[in-house]
């Protein structure tokens, strides 16, 4: 079996990801793609981050029942912050008979040479990138293992929507109705200390 992992904060997942993950099964030969959900990321601050578990209850929800595209929590219980190449280490190591695949942005090659052993990465996994504007022209598009896919983008981001909520702005059309649902009835992104607890 052939896996895009999708690897993201995803804080909060927004219909630019759906759109992508659903854009890669259509044009790539993969079965799967699985949203990697990083409890922390290297280049992140721990601070913005909403819980884990709550980021993938709202992953779950987004995504609903498509069976082709699923969350991932390996990294929960790995040591923090995430590093793909031990990742992707643990996945091969558990799931022998699976082959692996990246999927990034074209931004995140720009700052793709400080990742832990970005070498070895490049060595035994595939990376599909998908362009995005202002970065069409950047390092490791030309190598054999990366697989340039052009796919439909929207221009948002996680940090807008976060922004949205904290302005008391409306995020509705920018997430799944079910997503933008679950952030308004349990206060999610607000002001630490104001959210609402689940009965």
């Amino acid at each position: 079996m052939k896996i895009g992992l999708y690897f993201g904060s995803f804080n909060p997942i927004h219909n630019g990801h759906l759109i992508i993950a659903n854009h890669v099964i259509n044009f790539t030969d993969l079965d799967e793609v699985w949203f990697v959900i990083s409890p922390q990321n290297p280049f992140k601050k721990k601070s913005n981050l909403l819980d884990s578990f709550d980021r993938l209850n709202l992953v779950q929800l987004a995504i609903g029942d498509n069976d082709r595209i699923k969350p991932s929590i390996i990294e929960f219980n790995m040591p923090k912050p995430s590093y793909t190449i031990d990742t992707l280490a643990y996945l091969k190591e558990t799931h022998p008979d699976y082959n692996f695949a990246l999927i990034m942005g074209s931004d995140n090659l720009i700052n793709f040479h400080k990742w832990k052993n970005h070498d070895v990465i490049l060595k035994y996994y595939n990376i599909i990138v998908y362009l995005r504007p202002g970065y069409e022209d950047v390092p490791f598009l030309d190598h054999p293992k990366v697989n340039v896919l052009k796919a439909p983008l929207l221009e948002i981001s996680s940090s807008f929507i976060r922004k949205l909520i904290k302005e008391n702005r409306s995020i509705q059309y920018l997430v799944p109705d079910r997503v933008y649902h679950e952030i308004n009835d349990y206060f999610l992104f607000k002001i630490t200390g104001s959210q609402k607890q689940k009965p």
